[in-house]
């Protein structure tokens, strides 16, 4: 697949574009399945809700190996679907996955993500740049503005580099913010936020410095979405104090080669290794 150029403006004016039913239901049904599979598992890839202990994030789901790998997120990662609009996106033939991130607002107690920037967090990762990142989001349940969907502000990737704070107060799971007074700022220069919505199976890329946010949960349906996040090669980290583990800042630098369109096969070469 390829991104047309109205798409590829779009990106840029916008810092996000909508890929309607990119996958098949058959195709969300096994990946859905293979996260219900994956959160049971006791590992550290996994965050967990405060209230009720239920899965909130899971990581690393596209690699090979590890408590947490899955065929067919290996698959999508490396698919005709993703790789090559990714490569367009990013104007270099070679990336790797940073982090694949499974957001599992689940009904009820799905909790809020403040606003942020992703960039924030991946610059202390020692990241060098955020223009060679581009990250595709796919939805494996329909997001609604009642189950918690995203929101992203049109054209705020242009804004550059917010300075975020550390927030390890507001819910169970730690992240760099936009202060808020910066954030209000902003709003009142810029279009209002936009609820991410479509069918599942959509994907959307989107730029890492977009800003975005997502409320709580508040229906009795699940809103499950998988993040792939695309970087150059050239772009991966440099060292700092500290870094955080593989499974959320990798360090599997060899560049991406596409693979099988066919994800559902990959389940069956799994279940007769």
């Amino acid at each position: 697949m390829r991104l047309t150029a109205e798409q590829l403006a779009q990106y840029e004016r916008d810092g996000f574009v909508v890929l309607p039913d990119l996958f098949t239901p058959d195709e969300v049904a096994s990946m859905k399945g293979e996260l219900a599979r994956i959160q049971a598992i006791d590992t550290d890839h996994l965050v967990r809700e405060r209230s009720g202990g239920v899965a909130k994030t899971i990581y690393r789901v596209h690699e090979a190996d590890g408590p947490t790998a899955s065929p067919i997120f290996h698959a999508a990662a490396r698919s005709p679907r993703l790789l090559p609009p990714a490569r367009q996106l990013l104007g270099d033939e070679a990336l790797y996955v940073y982090h694949t991130k499974c957001n599992l607002k689940t009904a009820i107690d799905g909790s809020v993500w403040q606003w942020h920037q992703d960039y924030g967090t991946w610059r202390n990762d020692g990241v060098p740049e955020a223009d060679p990142m581009s990250t595709a989001l796919l939805m494996l349940d329909e997001p609604t503005e009642a189950n918690g969907c995203l929101y992203f502000i049109p054209g705020s990737h242009k804004v550059g580099l917010v300075e975020p704070e550390f927030d390890d107060r507001t819910t169970s799971y730690k992240l760099w913010v936009v202060p808020k007074q910066r954030l209000v700022e902003i709003m009142e220069k810029s279009p209002e936020p936009v609820p991410i919505v479509g069918r599942p199976g959509t994907v959307v890329f989107f730029h890492p410095l977009i800003l975005h946010a997502s409320g709580h949960n508040l229906s009795r349906f699940d809103r499950w979405q998988v993040y792939f996040v695309y970087n150059r090669v050239s772009n991966r980290p440099i060292d700092v104090p500290s870094p955080r583990p593989d499974y959320v800042r990798s360090t599997n630098w060899a560049p991406l080669r596409i693979g099988s369109d066919d994800l559902l096969a990959t389940m069956g070469e799994a279940s007769h290794a």
